[in-house]
């Protein structure tokens, strides 16, 4: 049988197309406007081709595939921003997805695609009362049956998944939570699965477990051992995910790529795993068992280090589970977990500073509520400090927050209610993007080598295009950006702060490959 191939609509970090290689799924075409993700994708699946801004593409006029996905953008609708809803300016993308499916059934006369999958933050199901999740349904049911509409649910309270079938098609839902499938992080997402041409959605969502080859030997985090060695000599490790420095990307089972002197920094990597189903209550799935990946265990790197403490800077700890990765962590306010070690702090310092500043710095194990209120960005805004480790640090409390390593600042008159705060032993780190690519269930090298250091013409002339569409869109610049700028930022791409954001706006990987493996073996053995 042929495989299924996929083109995915808002790609940012391109977790859908990879759980579709994992799931033996062929990428064809993406669709994305920000030039970092853009940049990983093109070095790690060289062979997808770019269609750019949603909006200019006509899906009568692109490549049919069998799959479309479209995570559009959830700012508009997420508890965290202004709630404007599907109207918003970023979450009304979602119908410019729908437009683009409609076309391309029309150009195939309903063949393809046969498959939708939609992913968003769980603000949809209250979204404008409840009624912005009813027209989600009724735009992808409207698909198949223009004009059909979804009752709302008694107090527009939607249930966490459900399933609605007609003839010859079904839509399922279902809300999963990523902490539950192999990564520590919360992060609560909700999967539309649309079967276009059959009734397969719910089966797909809801049991194919075990079946689809999402089994008990199938997927856990990257960094695992490449077999159990319980299971005796011989025993495979699963899926192996096979990338030579971004030159090519395969996927293959039970067999490891050739290793290469020259991979820089690319070995393959083999996963493995194993379900635990005691976990299925709280997290509305089948769940993995107590083993984390050694990146993110306590000891090793995020949410759980040193003496087995963590604290997460919007919840009591200490914890083992970070929280839900954002797109705007790293750009201000604190928001983003810290690293824990022995103890944390709320600061709350203003620029206008204080008459007694000592009262707003204090220990504490619980963070402030992030507000919009306009506070200073030199306040602890939502946030907490967390030392730990071999130093010393001075904290100045006249009118900013400053830190110095062994060296108080100058003693004022006023220190005999003020006094320096010191902190023996400790040291302050945030999570790393690399340790938010591991939360996001990928491995840590996806953002490495992203370099050219000697980009042709066509090379300039592509990203040209690509930072013209961003500029377009985002109206972020004045005027676009010169060959010179582009060269430039070919030889150096990456920014931390471009990879915090990516990873806040990307998929959780398990979760990905589990419902595009669903849909393949669906396909196959249900048609």
């Amino acid at each position: 049988m042929d495989r299924l191939r996929l083109g995915s609509l808002f790609d940012g970090s391109g977790g859908f197309p990879l759980g579709g290689l994992l799931a033996r799924i062929i990428p064809v075409w993406a669709s994305e406007i920000e030039p970092f993700p853009i940049r990983v994708t093109t070095r790690r699946l060289p062979a997808m081709k770019h269609l750019g801004d949603i909006s200019a593409i006509n899906g009568a006029n692109i490549e049919p595939v069998d799959i479309i996905t479209f995570g559009s953008p959830c700012t508009d609708m997420s508890i965290a921003g202004k709630r404007a809803g599907l109207d918003g300016a970023q979450s009304s993308l979602f119908y410019q997805a729908i437009r683009v499916i409609k076309e391309m059934r029309c150009a195939t006369n309903g063949r393809y695609p046969r498959w939708i999958c939609w992913e968003n933050v769980v603000g949809a199901f209250s979204s404008n009362r409840g009624f912005d999740f009813k027209a989600v349904l009724d735009a992808v049911i409207g698909i198949i049956e223009p004009g059909a509409e979804v009752p709302m649910p008694a107090k527009g309270h939607w249930p966490s998944a459900d399933l609605y079938m007609g003839d010859g098609w079904s839509v399922a839902y279902r809300t999963f939570d990523s902490q539950y499938w192999g990564i520590p992080q919360r992060r609560r997402r909700i999967y539309l699965v649309g079967d276009l041409g059959g009734r397969c959605a719910g089966r797909v969502l809801f049991e194919s477990e075990g079946l689809s080859g999402y089994s008990a030997e199938g997927f856990r985090s990257w960094q695992r051992a490449a077999g159990d060695p319980a299971a005796g000599p011989g025993a495979a490790g699963g899926i192996c995910l096979n990338d030579q420095g971004g030159s090519r990307m395969a996927v293959s089972m039970e067999t490891t790529g050739t290793l290469r002197a020259e991979s820089h920094g690319h070995p393959p990597c083999v996963m493995a795993a194993g379900f635990c189903t005691e976990h299925s209550a709280a997290s509305r799935s089948v769940g993995y068992g107590e083993e984390r990946s050694p990146t993110l265990r306590a000891g090793v790197v995020p949410a759980a280090v040193y003496e087995n403490h963590s604290q997460d800077t919007r919840y009591t700890g200490p914890l083992e589970t970070a929280p839900t990765v954002s797109a705007t962590y790293g750009t201000g306010g604190n928001n983003q977990p810290f690293v824990v070690g022995l103890r944390t702090y709320d600061v709350r310092f203003t620029s206008e500073g204080t008459k007694n500043a000592r009262q707003n710095v204090y220990e504490t194990a619980t963070a402030r509520t992030i507000d919009t209120g306009g506070n200073p960005p030199d306040s602890n805004q939502g946030g907490v400090a967390v030392v730990a480790g071999p130093a010393t640090y001075a904290l100045s409390v006249c009118g900013f927050p400053n830190a110095s390593r062994e060296q108080a600042p100058t003693l004022l008159a006023r220190d005999f209610k003020d006094p320096t705060a010191v902190n023996r032993e400790h040291t302050v780190r945030r999570l790393t993007p690399t340790e938010c690519a591991r939360l996001q269930g990928f491995p840590a090298w996806w953002c490495a080598g992203l370099e050219t250091p000697e980009p042709t013409e066509e090379d300039i002339a592509f990203w040209s295009e690509v930072w013209e569409t961003h500029r377009r869109i985002t109206r972020t610049a004045a005027r676009p950006k010169t060959r010179n700028q582009i060269v430039r930022w070919l030889k150096s791409p990456h920014s931390d702060s471009a990879e915090y954001k990516m990873w806040g706006n990307g998929v959780s990987l398990p979760i990905v490959f589990f419902v595009l493996a669903g849909i393949a073996w669906a396909d196959e053995n249900l048609a």
